[in-house]
C-alpha cells in the first residue's frame, strides 16, 4: 500500500495537504462491542496505536482514529517554532535485521521502498509555534472517541550556552504548555537526539531525574509515559527504569536505532550538517523493541515497580502485536508500519 505521509514529498507538504492514499479516503472504521482495555486510567478498544512521529497534526490524528488506531500519539511539540531537517527525510533501509553490531558500520539506503519494511527517518523533531499546536491539540483530543485517547508528545530544546537549570526549565515549560490542552495522557520524548555524545536524555541518568521531577511537580498527577532508546547497558537500563517508574506512569520503548546513513557510493545519503547519522526503524528493529519490553518486564516484576510498558519498534505485521504483548508490553504502537498499511490495526482486531 502507499503511505498516509508522502517520502517524495517535503515534511511542508505533507504537514500542509496531507494526509494521503488511505488517510484520506474518508473511510471509517466500525468498532465492535464496547472498550474492552484500560491503559492509564483511560477505556480503549485495543491497546494499539501510532508513536509519536507520523502523526504530523490534527488532521492526521483524526484519520488514525477513524482507521480504528486507539492510542494516537500527536508529534512531539517544543516551547518554539524548531525547523525540520532538509528533504529528503525519509529513505528505505533493505538489511532485514540491524543489529548493534551492524550500527559500527554504514548502512546503504535508496528511495526503493520494499517489504520487509525498513527504513531511515531524519526530521529533527520540527515544531510550530505553541500557539498553533496547542489549538491544532484540542481539536486533535476531540476527534477521539469512545474508547480511543490522543497522547501529546513533548520535549525541551537543547541551545548553544544553555545551562542545565536552562534546560531542564524548557522540558517544564513544554510539559507545562502540553498539559494546558487538555490531553488526558501526556508523553515526554527522551529518545530524539539532544544532549552529550550519545545525544538522548535518557542516557544522562541524572538529567532524566531532574526533568522528570519539573514535570511532575507542573502536571501534577496526569499520566505520563517516558520514552526511551535502546540500552545496551542492563545497569543503567535498570537505574532509568527505577527513575522513570518513580515519576512517570508508563515506559514506551523504544525510537529509532542510529546508524550512519550511506547511499550506495558510500557518500552521506542525507544532506546537511550532523546529518550522517540518522535514526533506523521498522523491520529490521524489532527485534530490539521487543528486547526492550522482556528486560523492563523483568525489571518491573525484580522490583516490584508499577510502570506500564508500551511496545514499540518494528511493528510491520499484525503478528507483530501479539509478539510484543507476549513479551509483556500493556500497550503497542506502530510508526512505519502503520505509516503503509492504514489497516493494520483492524486486522489484529479481526484476529482477536
Amino acid at each position: 500500500m502507499k503511505p498516509f505521509y508522502d517520502p517524495l514529498k517535503t515534511y511542508i507538504k505533507n504537514y500542509e495537504k496531507g494526509p494521503f492514499n488511505a488517510f484520506a479516503d474518508g473511510k471509517v472504521f466500525s468498532q465492535k462491542n464496547k472498550p474492552q482495555h484500560k491503559f492509564l486510567g483511560e477505556n480503549v478498544f485495543l491497546p494499539f496505536g501510532i508513536p509519536a512521529g507520523p502523526l504530523l497534526n490534527s488532521k492526521f490524528i483524526k484519520a488514525a482514529f477513524e482507521k480504528g488506531f486507539d492510542m494516537c500519539v500527536y508529534k512531539t511539540v517544543r516551547t518554539t517554532v524548531f525547523p525540520c531537517h532538509p528533504y529528503p527525510n525519509l529513505l528505505a533501509i533493505h538489511k532485514n535485521k540491524i543489529l548493534i553490531d551492524d550500527l559500527a558500520k554504514p548502512i546503504e539506503t535508496d528511495k526503493k521502498f520494499s517489504k520487509p519494511l525498513s527504513i531511515t527517518n531524519s526530521f529533527g523533531v520540527p515544531s510550530k509555534d505553541p500557539v498553533i499546536w496547542q489549538e491544532d491539540a484540542k481539536r486533535a483530543i476531540s476527534y477521539a472517541k469512545d474508547g480511543q485517547i490522543m497522547i501529546l508528545s513533548f520535549m525541551g530544546t537543547a541551545r548553544s550556552g544553555q545551562s542545565e537549570n536552562q534546560f531542564v526549565d524548557d522540558f517544564a515549560l513544554a510539559a507545562k504548555l502540553s498539559n494546558e490542552t487538555g490531553a488526558k495522557v501526556l508523553e515526554v520524548n527522551f529518545s530524539c537526539p539532544n544532549i552529550g555524545d550519545s545525544g538522548l536524555v535518557c542516557y544522562s541518568l541524572e538529567t532524566t531525574e531532574k526533568v522528570l521531577r519539573a514535570i511532575r511537580k507542573v502536571i501534577g498527577v496526569k499520566p505520563l509515559i517516558v520514552k526511551t532508546g535502546y540500552f545496551t547497558n542492563q545497569n543503567q537500563l535498570e537505574k532509568f527504569a527505577k527513575i522513570a517508574g518513580e515519576y512517570g506512569d508508563a515506559i514506551s520503548a523504544i525510537n529509532t536505532l542510529q546508524g550512519t546513513i550511506v547511499k550506495q557510493n558510500g557518500q552521506q545519503a542525507l544532506p546537511g550538517k550532523e546529518r550522517l547519522k540518522s535514526g533506523i526503524c521498522g523491520h529490521g528493529i524489532r527485534w530490539a523493541g521487543i528486547d526492550m519490553v522482556k528486560r523492563l518486564q523483568k525489571i518491573r516484576e525484580k522490583q516490584h515497580l508499577k510502570f506500564m510498558i508500551v511496545g514499540v519498534g518494528g511493528v510491520t505485521l499484525a503478528q507483530d502485536y501479539f509478539d510484543y504483548k507476549k513479551a509483556g508490553a500493556d500497550a503497542v504502537m506502530s510508526a512505519t508500519g502503520a505509516m503503509w498499511n492504514p489497516n493494520l490495526a483492524h486486522e489484529i482486531k479481526n484476529i482477536i
